[in-house]
């Protein structure tokens, strides 16, 4: 939207950029829960930390959590499968 004084926008902001690298963060995150943990946790994990450290996205901290528990919970769950 912009104002009458030419191409200035109104400080409304599109909702779609807010926090895009976090819900792919943590979509992996709860992927590597079930499948090939070091890939897709590592992933994750890298993505959060990007989000949190670059972008300063609000999601980024629930995305660092469910990326190091899928990782860490994947790598346990495999594991057990293995090893009975």
């Amino acid at each position: 939207m912009t104002t009458q004084y030419g191409n200035q926008s109104t400080g409304q902001q599109h909702a779609a950029t807010g926090n895009v690298l976090s819900i792919i963060a943590i979509v992996l995150g709860a992927v590597a829960l079930i499948f090939l943990p070091i890939v897709f946790g590592v992933i994750g994990l890298v993505l959060a930390i990007i989000a949190k450290a670059v972008r300063h996205e609000r999601l980024s901290t629930v995305a660092l959590v469910v990326s190091a528990v899928g990782l860490v919970g994947g790598m346990i769950l495999g594991a057990l499968v293995v090893s009975a």
